[in-house]
């Protein structure tokens, strides 16, 4: 059997990346905001912060925050018709 090559940010060149733009310091308002449970969150992933970061086949994803879990949120999202539960930082979060 052969051993898989790469990681989870593998084939995410642009899809991880920022907008010139956008690069530099992250807003503090952004990083601490707050959601109560049953609120709408897009998953719009920050690159610049690795920690609570989901996986890249998610990114865009629409899901509902279900509980906090230490600085993260649990956000349940379908994935074609499976629900899945993610642990995701608040910057990787925009609220609909």
């Amino acid at each position: 059997m052969t051993k898989r090559i790469g990681g989870s940010r593998r084939k995410t060149r642009h899809k991880m990346s920022k907008n010139v733009r956008d690069k530099g310091k992250i807003s503090l308002v952004r990083y601490l905001q707050d959601f109560k449970t049953g609120d709408k969150v897009c998953l719009n992933a920050d690159p610049s912060v690795h920690e609570g970061l989901y996986h890249s086949r998610f990114h865009g994803k629409v899901g509902t925050v279900m509980a906090k879990r230490g600085k993260c949120f649990e956000v349940k999202i379908l994935d074609v018709k499976m629900p899945k539960l993610l642990t995701v930082h608040p910057v990787h979060l925009k609220r609909l």
